[in-house]
């Protein structure tokens, strides 16, 4: 597994990353309150900017991530004594169907196959789980440069409908913020995050 973010892990707790990562939790803990029994799969955990504030609220995080980089980030702040797994690897390496609360801040652009992803995330929640997606919506590539990356964004109408074809009811969808960044010279673009939640039926 190639690790396109290990030159990048020692630098990513930036202000920006961490106003960004702060801007979703605010967004998330406003339309849900995480209870103390909740297991919590944090998708693409990169260095444990959401999870670790999510932790605190739940029984236990699970914190998944391809890059093994970010996660020797995350070990780093870690006491010792947390409820938590760390997961190298992808979503589908997770098996456990014990999660009853999942949480993803810009993530779910970097999956392949989302629906396969979706389906796999059905059957690792319990009845009633509570899905909160956080990422961009459709853009026209500039966000990360032009590089080649699998989703530019979500159309949440479309991202919807594939949530319900796994088994999830979609509860909300709304923009949450606005990035205002250059990424061609000269010229300012905004990006859309929205916030979408789902339940498991």
């Amino acid at each position: 597994m190639i690790d396109n973010f290990a030159h990048r892990a020692a630098e990513w707790d930036s202000p920006e990353k961490i106003k960004m990562t702060d801007t979703y939790v605010a967004a998330v803990l406003n339309a849900i309150e995480p209870q103390k029994t909740w297991n919590t799969l944090e998708i693409g955990s990169g260095t444990g900017l959401v999870g670790l504030q999510i932790l605190p609220k739940v029984n236990k995080v699970v914190f998944e991530d391809t890059s093994e980089a970010m996660l020797g980030v995350l070990k780093q702040k870690l006491r010792g004594d947390e409820n938590i797994e760390i997961v190298h690897g992808e979503i589908f390496d997770y098996l456990n169907q014990d999660i009853d609360f999942v949480v993803s801040s810009m993530a779910f652009h970097h999956i392949p196959d989302i629906d396969a992803a979706l389906t796999h995330l059905s059957k690792i929640t319990r009845r009633g789980a509570i899905v909160a997606i956080g990422d961009i919506r459709t853009e026209d590539g500039s966000f990360h440069r032009f590089e080649p990356i699998p989703h530019k964004g979500f159309d949440t109408a479309e991202l919807g409908k594939q949530f319900e074809k796994a088994g999830f009811k979609v509860i909300s969808d709304h923009t949450y913020n606005l990035m205002k960044r250059e990424r061609v010279p000269g010229i300012i673009s905004e990006y859309e995050q929205f916030l979408l939640i789902a339940e498991k039926l």
